[in-house]
C-alpha cells in the first residue's frame, strides 16, 4: 500500500508542477513547434530538441517491452498505459506502477507480439537508434537549451519527462530480471542508475522468458 501511495503522490506531484510551477507557455509556437518535430521539418531547430524528443519516443518502447509481459497477471491491462505514454510519458505510466501488483512469474506462451518485444534484436535496434540520437543531439547548442527550457514549458516538462522515466524504470526491472531467473543485485544497480542507457543496456542482454504450455490472453 505504501508504494501505491507513493506513486500517487509522484503523479499528482509531477501534474501539479506541470501545470502550475512550470515556465508559461506560449501554445501557438509549442504547437507549431510539436507539428515541425513531428514531421520532420527540422530547419532552424537546435539538434539538442530534436534529439530529446526522438529519444522520447524510444523511452515507451523500452518500457513496453517489459510493461505488456508484467501485465499478463495484473487485475488492470498494461496496453492502454503503454500506448498513452508515447504522447505523455510518464504522465501515463505513473498510474499503472500505482495500481501494479509485484509480479516475478511468466505463465503461458509469448505470442508474436511479445516475442518481438521480448527479443534482444528489439533491444539492440533500440540502442543503435538511440547512440545516434544522442551524438546528433551533442552537436546542438547547449545554451540555447538551457534558455528554453527556463522559459518553454514544453522543453522543460520533456525534459522532466525524460529524468522521471529514467528514475521509475527500476520499479519494473526487478520483477522482470527475477521473471527470467536473473537475482544478481550487482546488474540490477548496474541497469538502474545509469539513466536511459542502463535499461538499452538491460533489454539487449536479458535472458528470454521461458515459455509454459498453459494460454492466457495478454494483458
Amino acid at each position: 500500500m505504501l508504494r501505491k501511495i507513493s506513486f500517487g503522490l509522484i503523479w499528482l506531484g509531477f501534474l501539479s508542477y506541470a501545470f502550475l510551477f512550470a515556465p508559461p507557455d506560449n501554445f501557438p509556437e509549442s504547437l507549431e513547434l510539436i507539428t515541425n518535430l513531428s514531421t520532420g521539418n527540422w530547419e532552424g531547430i537546435n539538434p539538442a530538441i530534436i534529439a530529446l524528443f526522438n529519444i522520447m519516443g524510444i523511452w515507451p518502447l523500452i518500457y513496453s517491452a517489459v510493461l505488456f509481459i508484467d501485465g499478463r497477471r495484473q487485475k488492470i491491462p498494461a496496453w492502454p498505459f503503454a500506448t498513452v505514454s508515447f504522447g505523455l510519458g510518464a504522465f501515463a505510466l505513473l498510474p499503472y506502477l500505482a495500481l501494479r501488483e509485484p509480479n516475478q512469474e511468466f505463465t503461458g506462451n509469448k505470442n508474436l507480439f511479445l516475442k518481438i518485444f521480448d527479443s534482444r534484436i528489439t533491444g539492440i535496434l533500440l540502442m543503435l537508434g538511440a547512440v545516434v540520437l544522442f551524438a546528433y543531439g551533442l552537436q546542438g547548442n547547449w545554451s540555447d537549451f538551457i534558455q528554453q527550457w527556463q522559459t518553454s514549458r514544453f522543453i522543460h516538462v520533456m525534459s522532466l519527462d525524460f529524468c522521471m522515466l529514467s528514475l521509475l524504470f527500476p520499479a519494473l526491472l526487478g520483477d522482470d530480471m527475477t521473471r527470467r531467473g536473473w537475482k544478481d543485485n550487482q546488474l540490477f544497480w548496474l541497469f538502474a542508475l545509469v539513466p536511459f542507457f542502463g535499461a538499452l543496456i538491460y533489454l539487449c542482454v536479458r535472458p528470454p522468458l521461458n515459455e509454459q504450455k498453459q494460454d492466457y490472453q495478454m494483458v
